[in-house]
């Protein structure tokens, strides 16, 4: 599974990367999508390289993207326990296994919305217009994907910005 996250606005932006920010549903920055790991979506990933940076999810950070930011239609956040109603796995650890593995697709979960929003890397970005293997952001991550997505999830601020502690 592939964790995509969008990393530059619309201004510049080539028509096929354009294309391509629109059909994985990225719209704004920040926002993540989880999709399998296939030759199509790689392709899609290339196309759009520049706007984008993306790597492959271990199982503990797709937990806590399932605690921390995942929502249910209507804004609500999903809850451990309705998890089992929603998905059929009972907590959040053992739907992220599910997840990682390819038994279930993260589309296949009822009612959840597709697009998970993020805050900005706590230490910021690195260099938006350079590919990572140039000491960027932009492009194949790998595995370095887990520590932007735990840099971006802050436990105990709601998704409007408010102190819940």
């Amino acid at each position: 599974m592939l964790a995509v996250i969008r990393i530059r606005g619309e201004t510049g932006i080539r028509p096929q990367a354009q294309k391509t920010t629109e059909l994985l549903r990225l719209h704004k920055i920040n926002h993540l999508v989880l999709v399998e790991d296939n030759d199509s979506f790689r392709a899609m990933l290339q196309t759009a390289k520049d706007y984008l940076t993306w790597g492959e999810v271990d199982e503990h950070t797709v937990e806590a993207l399932l605690e921390n930011r995942a929502l249910l239609k209507g804004r609500k956040p999903l809850e451990e326990d309705k998890l089992s109603e929603i998905s059929g796995y009972k907590t959040y650890k053992t739907l992220a296994k599910a997840l990682v593995s390819g038994k279930k697709k993260f589309s296949e979960i009822e009612d959840i919305v597709p697009v998970i929003r993020l805050n900005p890397p706590r230490g910021g970005y690195e260099a938006i217009r350079k590919n990572f293997s140039q000491g960027g952001s932009a492009g194949y991550r790998g595995k370095e994907i887990n520590n932007l997505i735990m840099r971006m999830i802050k436990p105990g601020v709601d998704m409007n910005g408010k102190d819940q502690n």
